[in-house]
């Protein structure tokens, strides 16, 4: 019975609403018809923006730690973090990416837009070609005014110095962080880098470009060690090098020399220049044996990257959804107008 009730109840309270509606039907039609056109317009103001994403999975070095691992990483745990040697691990790499060294790296890169009108680098586009909304420009405009020229004095890609950088300087690296984003799969370890940017072409150069430098710097941190110990064999090696060879040439300059003399003193000065050579030999040699082996080691801590989704220039733009901004609008003013009328007429 209360059922019945509370139903007639909101079945009267629908046709009361609805009645209401087609009494002020001219006043929904004019509130709807002003949210359709100023959404319309502020939308169509927001200029539209591409997104590409890369993915990387990269070679571990860490031991096989077998049905451990694959039960931890079921539930969110990545077990073989705990036994790397390395102090960067993947998870954080999006904090590398965030850094101001990173970001401004990216300066200098050449880009091109997709309908060739802009070749430039990327601190320039950011700085003169990036689109923005009319009241975007306004509010840059008044900025602009109280901004202290001096203070900018020759702002430029080339002349970036991450420790010192100008208030230029420091908003485009501003800009190239919000472009460029990095997650990494905390079981599975693979590196999700996400670009966005106003033109599909410079969107997906950008988006390979980090993927570049991400792998550059790993691969420079990961081989650090071994390419520092690599130049210092390669020092040794020459060393070695230079002395045999001087030995030699003293030994077979003596030997030339004396060939007739039978003394005993020039045959022990003979023997001494020859143990010499030999000795200067067998370490020229060894220390060719460990450049070798330094060179492998090299190879062998040199990373390998699986490109899972390599960069591909968009072919239709990420954003802004505009027929979903107009509609979102036009349902809030039905809304706001239905509860005007139906208050109004209490």
């Amino acid at each position: 019975m209360v059922e019945n009730i509370e139903y007639k109840l909101r079945e009267i309270d629908l046709k009361k609403l609805l009645n209401r509606i087609k009494t002020h039907k001219k006043l929904f039609i004019i509130n709807l018809s002003v949210a359709f056109v100023v959404s319309a317009f502020l939308i169509l103001c927001v200029p539209r923006f591409y997104v590409c994403e890369v993915k990387l999975a990269p070679e571990t070095t860490t031991p096989n730690i077998g049905g451990l691992g694959a039960l931890a990483s079921s539930f969110g745990l990545n077990m073989s973090n705990m036994a790397n040697q390395d102090a960067i691990v993947p998870e954080l790499y999006p904090d590398l990416m965030e850094s101001a060294d990173f970001q401004t790296s990216m300066f200098p890169i050449k880009i091109k837009s997709n309908d060739g009108k802009i070749e430039t680098t990327y601190y320039e586009y950011l700085e003169k070609y990036q689109k923005s909304a009319w009241w975007e420009k306004i509010i840059g405009f008044v900025k602009d005014l109280f901004k202290d020229e001096d203070a900018e004095g020759g702002a430029s890609a080339m002349k970036v110095n991450p420790f010192k950088m100008t208030k230029k300087q420091n908003d485009i690296a501003k800009q190239v962080g919000q472009k460029i984003k990095c997650s990494v799969d905390k079981k599975t370890s693979v590196i999700t880098i996400n670009v966005e940017d106003q033109d599909p072409l410079i969107c997906a150069t950008i988006a390979d470009s980090a993927r570049v430098k991400l792998q550059q710097f790993i691969i420079k941190y990961r081989t650090n060690k071994a390419r520092i110990d690599l130049e210092y064999t390669k020092n040794l090696y020459q060393e070695a090098k230079r002395q045999y060879e001087r030995a030699r040439q003293v030994y077979a300059v003596f030997s030339d020399a004396n060939q007739d003399l039978v003394l005993e003193s020039y045959k022990a000065k003979l023997e001494d220049l020859e143990n010499e050579m030999q000795l200067q030999y067998n370490n020229y040699q060894q220390i060719s044996q460990q450049l070798q082996l330094a060179k492998a080691k090299l190879q062998e801590r040199t990373p390998a990257f699986t490109t899972l989704q390599s960069a591909s220039v968009p072919l239709k733009p990420t954003g802004p959804k505009r027929m979903v901004f107009v509609a979102f609008c036009m349902i809030l003013t039905f809304i706001g107008t239905s509860v005007y009328v139906f208050k109004k007429n209490i």
